[in-house]
């Protein structure tokens, strides 16, 4: 085990030139910064939640923006996937209170998918519209609101937020659930500003008030959304000096106009996508913002960034901590298995993060609150679950039968293997020390191939480097 001053950010092997211009045109492969298995990692580990062997060979031959454009646009009937999917959240008890079969679904379509990307989005708008667990919401309700975040999740945000607004679970997770005109819902028209779009000090309490007005005559019964016509306040509003009859729709257009709204969602997707080490300077993310603001088109933003020379940086490599959903899907995708959704989704929650429902409307802290030294012991006990064949994820993945299947049998070539297909075999001094020791003979598994390959895996994904995307 390894303490959490150990789990340290490489500094990189290229130090960018300055400069927007630079950061933001596309990466093109040259002898100073090769496209190698190293790069092909990183951009499954910021793109989705890992790579198999074979998508990571197949990312080598096609090169970076194949690879994206794939990553963005995938091949195979990814909408039928999604309707079987949701199909299945569907049949959720629309009397039951629980998420548990909500999240059940989510984890299985994360590891199942095949648009990783996609589902890698739904997880960041999940922790930009948080929902809290001090605003219980009725479970179907819920899963309505994590499948339009889905439906818009790589589309334009402009929709994805008129619809949220409107949405039954986030009008009842903002106090916005009743909202009349002699009793106006100020809390949501607050979040709505200060969380959801153009952030703090970014608007008057007079804003605040018309955000309210605006949407007066919204209501939520039974976790179904009612228009009350009598409610609505259909007198003129002033929202950041525009005067009008405006309705909700219309003050989620007067917000997303203001330059405020696309430079805080730009400067969120960075830390998501690139880093979270260093907050970007303005300079930096305006053109993306600027660019964002005129059609707010999520997979044209998303597609820059992945496509760009910033992402395939020092400054992006190894620069966020793994959150433990994407730690434990980083184990599970390129094992090529299904695992115990419903016991993942404990061990999440036992880890700091309990899908649908993060702490706060803030969502999650994420970075390095995410490592401290009980979290890594949980981190390092679900690695031994998932790896080891012991209950409650029994046989569900088998390391040794993954290193075979790509034609690695003895111990060295499989050893070697795990570095490549979590790691990329990119390892500091330490970790390798470490792995020649297990390879040493040292572990009660060395006789047993099936037991020692197990070892191997867990020793890998226990590494203070596996725990940065």
């Amino acid at each position: 085990m390894f303490s959490d001053t150990e789990v340290q950010r490489p500094s990189g092997r290229h130090t960018p030139p300055p400069g927007p211009d630079w950061a933001w045109a596309a990466y093109h492969p040259d002898t100073e910064r090769p496209w190698d298995l190293r790069l092909a990692g990183h951009l499954y580990r910021r793109a989705g939640f890992g790579a198999t062997w074979d998508q990571l060979q197949q990312a080598l031959r096609d090169g970076p923006a194949r690879t994206v454009e794939r990553l963005l646009r995938p091949q195979g009937d990814v909408a039928g996937f999604n309707r079987t999917y949701d199909e299945y959240e569907g049949a959720i008890d629309p009397g039951s209170e629980s998420t548990e079969g909500v999240r059940r679904w989510w984890l299985r379509r994360m590891i199942e998918t095949p648009h990783p990307l996609l589902e890698k989005m739904t997880l960041f708008w999940h922790d930009h519209f948080a929902i809290s667990p001090a605003r219980p919401t009725n479970g179907a309700a819920f899963g309505q609101h994590v499948q339009l975040l889905r439906a818009h999740a790589l589309g334009s945000f402009s929709e994805m937020l008129d619809g949220v607004a409107y949405d039954p679970a986030m009008l009842m997770a903002l106090d916005g659930a009743s909202n009349r005109k002699t009793r106006l819902s100020l809390p949501f028209a607050r979040a709505f500003l200060e969380e959801l779009t153009v952030g703090p000090e970014q608007f008057s309490e007079g804003d605040v008030r018309d955000v309210a007005r605006a949407f007066t005559g919204v209501f939520v019964l039974r976790s179904r959304l009612r228009l009350v016509d009598r409610e609505h306040d259909d007198g003129p509003k002033r929202i950041f000096g525009r005067e009008g009859p405006w309705t909700g729709h219309d003050a989620v257009k007067i917000v997303l106009a203001q330059p405020a709204a696309a430079s805080l969602l730009v400067g969120k997707l960075y830390r998501w996508l690139v880093s979270e080490t260093e907050p970007p300077s303005e300079a930096l993310i305006a053109p993306l913002a600027a660019s964002f603001a005129k059609d707010y088109d999520i997979a044209k933003l998303v597609g820059t960034v992945l496509r760009s020379n910033q992402f395939f940086s020092a400054a992006a490599y190894r620069q966020r901590m793994k959150s433990p959903v994407e730690y434990a899907l980083g184990i599970v995708r390129p094992m090529e298995g299904v695992v115990n959704t419903e016991a993942l989704g404990n061990d999440l929650a036992n880890m700091g993060q309990e899908l649908c429902h993060p702490p706060t409307i803030k969502g999650w802290a994420g970075g390095r609150t995410w490592i401290t030294d009980s979290t890594l012991i949980r981190r390092n006990n679900l690695a031994w679950a998932l790896l080891s064949g012991s209950e409650p994820y029994g046989g569900q993945l088998d390391p040794r039968g993954v290193a075979r299947k790509h034609g690695h049998s003895s111990t060295e070539k499989t050893s070697r293997f795990f570095r490549e297909l979590y790691l990329q075999d990119d390892l500091g001094p330490a970790a390798r020390q470490r792995l020649i020791g297990l390879l040493s003979g040292g572990e009660s598994g060395r006789g047993d191939p099936v037991k020692f390959s197990r070892q191997l895996a867990h020793a890998v994904v226990t590494l203070p480097e596996f725990q940065l995307a």
